[in-house]
């Protein structure tokens, strides 16, 4: 009995050990088979990848389907000779003035008055551009103005906005329009207003980033946060001025009469170019310089504390007050020309000093103006701008504004000595500018604080090496001169910058001399 069951025994035994067997085969080939499998997905995907992958900003995939409501955007890579003579890559020639064409929205009841905020910027024999008007003017060859045309009649485009004008469809063609006059040799159209003000080398600055042959969209916001939510955060505002590539040109003028159709009810021309943006499947890229100014009131505050970034444009105005006080807006904008051409690439850049002697801070905005404080304000309230101007409806109303501001001080102590911009030149022997800025002189209340009275001052003189390739590198991280051993560089005229931020990226140039009189 016991032999019997022990041969039962050795015989279930082996069954479930060959059974076991079977199916470790059968798992190890199941493992080989998921793995080859994996391998050909992945081989398939890393190629597939590669030949689909571009270094744009994003891809378009263009449908061309019936279902679809909207016209096909399939854009193919135009030849050289339309896009440019480089391909936009960092090795490649850099954009210059001759790539650029500006289309300027312009209103022929406002044409007499508003020609003299164009004659400020455009260079004719450095620059191409089209001013395009709802009707015709008298031109004069010799006052240096873009050529003049007449736009196309847009009566057959619906527009039921009640708040609006129906001359936002006209404007809102102008890129389109510029594109199908056939210039050769362009890379980027620059869209702006007849009041808007462009400081052209910063520009280039900025479009020097991007590459020419993929489509961009860059421009900026409002600063009114209101504005922002009725219009759109992604927009970018067409008097602060925008830039359009070439290859979204030529995308734009194939569907934009048809996108204009499916808008009847937007108010503006700009909100109308962002609505076929969208269409397009292209985003705002969003700069800083470009400047809507939706604003009323004194730029002071928006100008001393400008973001770090170069200052490309100015709109409004004719709303805003003259930057510099006691002259005309054009007359003060005139007086922007002359630090602007000595070194645009600093223009109103923000630098913070303390003389530790008198326990002043001093806010210099290159170019533009400079102000001393009576008190130590740490850096990041005086990069602040200080709410001298009320927002687009008026109100005094901190909450309306799409950025961070600062009260103007109720302390009469800690009320600004604001010292503007007056002339500058040159030394040409020591190779650095010297800019000069006098001071407003208006009343001050009493301070009895005890400590130097900033009131004794008339002028300041800030001495700066002009920098043209200020934006073309990454500045040294913050350095405080603290120390005693610090000071031991410093020029002992220097009455101000004890402890100079070297502001990065890029705000780096010194107070030099505080002169009294």
């Amino acid at each position: 009995m016991k032999e019997s069951e022990k041969v039962t025994w050795d015989q279930g035994r082996c069954t479930a050990q060959a059974r076991s067997l079977g199916s470790q085969k059968l798992m190890v080939w199941l493992i080989l088979f998921v793995s080859l499998i994996y391998m050909l997905y992945t081989l398939k995907l890393v190629s597939t990848s590669s030949s689909a992958c571009n270094h744009a900003p994003f891809i378009i995939n263009h449908l061309a389907s019936s279902s679809f409501p909207y016209a096909n955007v399939t854009e193919k890579r135009e030849s050289s000779s339309s896009l440019g003579t480089g391909t936009g890559k960092r090795g490649d020639q850099k954009t210059e003035l001759r790539h650029v064409v500006f289309g300027i929205a312009a209103s022929s009841k406002l044409w007499e008055h508003r020609k003299n905020y164009i004659k400020i910027w455009y260079r004719k024999k450095e620059m191409r551009g089209v001013v395009w008007l709802d009707d015709r003017v008298k031109i004069d060859p010799e006052e240096g103005l873009p050529p003049v045309k007449v736009s196309t009649d847009t009566s057959n485009f619906v527009y039921t906005n009640k708040l609006g004008h129906r001359s936002a469809i006209r404007i809102s063609r102008i890129v389109t329009e510029t594109l199908r006059l056939g210039l050769k040799d362009v890379r980027w159209f620059v869209m702006g207003d007849d009041d808007t003000v462009f400081v052209t080398d910063n520009l280039l600055k900025i479009l020097n980033k991007y590459d020419h042959n993929h489509m961009y969209y860059i421009g900026s916001l409002s600063e009114s946060h209101l504005q922002n939510i009725f219009f759109s955060y992604g927009m970018a505002y067409g008097g602060g001025g925008f830039a359009i590539s070439y290859p979204l040109a030529k995308a734009l003028s194939k569907t934009q009469d048809r996108c204009i159709q499916r808008y009847p009810s937007l108010y503006g021309s700009d909100d109308r170019m962002q609505a076929c943006m969208a269409e397009l499947g292209v985003p705002l890229t969003k700069e800083l310089g470009f400047h809507q100014y939706d604003v009323y009131g004194n730029l002071l505050g928006l100008l001393a504390a400008h973001p770090v970034t170069p200052l490309v444009s100015l709109h409004h105005l004719d709303v805003v007050e003259p930057i510099f006080p006691n002259v005309t807006r054009i007359e003060a904008l005139q007086r922007l020309t002359i630090p602007m051409k000595l070194d645009s690439a600093s223009l109103v850049q923000q630098s913070i000093c303390y003389d530790k002697k008198r326990k002043w801070t001093i806010s210099v905005s290159w170019g533009f103006a400079v102000q001393i404080f009576r008190g130590i304000f740490t850096q990041r309230e005086m990069e602040m701008p200080s709410r001298t101007f009320l927002n687009w409806y008026r109100r005094a109303d901190y909450t309306a504004y799409a950025f961070n501001t600062r009260p103007v001080s109720r302390n009469p102590c800690q009320k600004p000595f604001v010292f503007y911009f007056s002339k500058a030149k040159l030394n040409s022997t020591l190779k650095h500018t010297v800019t000069q800025y006098d001071r407003h002189l208006v009343p001050h209340p009493e301070c009895h604080w005890q400590m130097p009275d900033p009131s004794q001052l008339q002028k300041v003189e800030v001495h700066k090496k002009p920098d043209p390739h200020l934006w073309d590198r990454v500045c040294p991280k913050e350095k405080l001169l603290q120390s005693d051993e610090d000071q031991q560089d410093r020029n002992p005229e220097d009455r101000c910058g004890y402890m100079q931020r070297w502001r990065d990226p890029r705000t780096c140039f010194i107070v030099k001399t505080v002169n009294q009189y």
